[in-house]
């Protein structure tokens, strides 16, 4: 149906086909009718909501801990050598273990016999817990600690375990952690990115997999996490051009805003683009607020000597540390800080040498995190902020022939929560009497995020995600809370 000039008509209107005419007033008539049922149900989200995918959300139920602090142990720490004391490992020192699967670990045609810790070991604070003497400083912290000594998982090589555990699934692709955490509460920071990544300092690489490893995989971009780089300008454009004022700048914004708004509301599902034009801004807003954020001179000369950010061995991992609390002090919700890179002795996967490669290690992280866990505790952070230890898998209880160190090992390792939500000096299932295999009340990666989730305030398996036809989860079709371990 077409109009003539001059009819009276509006010129937009004149353009309407008759199926036009229909769809709009078909579809105007049945939104209003939709949004009235959604209101009635308690269904509709706030306008802010609506218009941010970042806005503050409330939890299924009170929350213990309102962030995260993910200090990550790239490349598989032992947990025979760190915080799983296995005495019976010294009485079979250099003998056979017997039914042994030589494809368990990775390098199937390199399997010596049982090697005992060589580090010396010693029980602290009131819970008597074991610790390695590569901890001196953490393990003066073993009371606010829960430990779970029978985690397992999928794969016994880096990249599908890395995926494991931080998505769920083995596979790339996938939402991780920080990503389904933002997704279900939102940020509670206006100026910052919810999810921060920080990857290791000393450049060593990026973890195997990349950033699909903080990757928001099918959710929307918006959440995906926000990579610091560990030299030169932590994010790319963070300094406005110097030839470029700031009220130019905001008209662009505001000139792009209305342009992108205009096409938003001709498909409200593109939530792609709903994600891009939320990043604008919030990158406009990053360059007031995270070059402060980041200023870690600004902190007492005490708390910096806390951390040891002028020591040439941990300083690196320090400053990430204490940029870390900041961050989490400011209201970002997620931080993940990876220790170790991309290959095999530039991580904590100690084929050759397991006393080289984790008193290394250990060296750079130790006094750092123990500083991190003292620091929020004094500011009272550390009730509402979940601090986690963990790597993606562990290491056997064998020597791998041809060195003194250990190969990788899927059926068990020991990560530890502390802080918001966790009973400190808890320890929760054990590993057989050599340390090979999770035997008593054994965790998964799967029951390992539900917990995350549940401190958080959320239920894991309300938490989902409708892509492809089926309704997806951090935690699959699986996955308990580990109840021993919360306060």
């Amino acid at each position: 149906m077409q109009y003539p000039l001059g009819s009276g008509i509006s010129s937009d209107l004149a353009r309407l086909s008759r199926r036009e005419l229909l769809r709009r007033c078909g579809g105007g008539a049945g939104l209003l009718g939709l949004a009235t049922l959604l209101q009635d149900n308690k269904l509709l989200g706030s306008p802010a909501a609506t218009l941010n995918p970042l806005s503050a959300r409330n939890s299924t139920h009170a929350p213990k801990a309102r962030s995260v602090i993910w200090l990550f142990m790239n490349g598989g720490p032992s947990q025979v050598d760190t915080w799983d004391y296995k005495p019976e490992l010294l009485k079979r020192d250099g003998k056979e273990l017997e039914g042994f699967d030589k494809n368990t670990g990775f390098f199937t045609g390199n399997v010596g016999p049982l090697m005992k810790s060589p580090f010396r070991w010693a029980q602290h604070g009131q819970s008597g817990s074991w610790s390695s003497e590569i901890f001196p400083n953490l393990s003066r912290h073993v009371d606010k600690m829960g430990f779970l000594h029978s985690c397992f998982t999928e794969s016994n090589n880096h990249s599908p375990a890395l995926f494991m555990m931080n998505t769920g699934f083995t596979r790339m692709g996938c939402p991780c952690v920080g990503s389904w955490v933002t997704y279900g509460l939102g940020s509670e920071s206006r100026d910052l990115p919810s999810f921060v990544v920080m990857s290791d300092p000393l450049e060593r690489g990026l973890p195997k997999g990349h950033a699909l490893n903080w990757g928001a995989g099918f959710l929307p971009g918006v959440y995906q996490g926000t990579h610091l780089r560990p030299k030169g300008d932590p994010i790319d454009n963070l300094k406005r051009p110097q030839d470029l004022r700031p009220e130019a700048q905001r008209r662009q914004l505001d000139l792009l805003a209305r342009l992108n708004g205009h096409h938003a509301a001709t498909d409200p599902s593109d939530t792609a683009l709903s994600a891009r034009m939320e990043s604008f801004e919030l990158a406009y807003r990053m360059q007031a607020a995270a070059p402060e954020v980041l200023e870690i001179a600004q902190e007492p000369e005490h708390i910096r000597y806390l951390y040891g950010t002028e020591d040439k061995v941990c300083g690196p991992f320090a400053r990430q540390c204490l940029v870390a609390r900041r961050m989490v002090e400011r209201g970002v919700r997620f931080v993940q800080i990876y220790s170790g890179g991309m290959d095999n002795e530039r991580s904590w996967d100690g084929h050759e040498n397991i006393v080289k490669n984790h008193t290394g290690f250990a060296a750079e992280t130790d006094r750092p995190i123990a500083a991190l866990l003292a620091d929020l505790e004094q500011r009272g952070l550390l009730d509402e902020t979940l601090v986690v230890w963990a790597g993606e898998f562990g290491r056997l209880p064998i020597v791998q022939k041809g060195g003194t160190g250990r190969d990788h090992n899927p059926h068990a390792f020991t990560a530890w929560m502390a802080g918001g939500g966790v009973r400190g000096g808890t320890h929760h299932g054990s590993t057989d009497e050599v340390g090979f295999k999770a035997v008593q009340d054994r965790v998964s990666v799967h029951d390992f995020h539900a917990t995350i989730l549940h401190l958080l305030g959320m239920d894991h398996e309300r938490l989902t995600f409708r892509y492809s036809g089926r309704d997806f989860r951090l935690t699959d079709v699986s996955g308990e809370v580990v109840k021993t371990i919360l306060a």
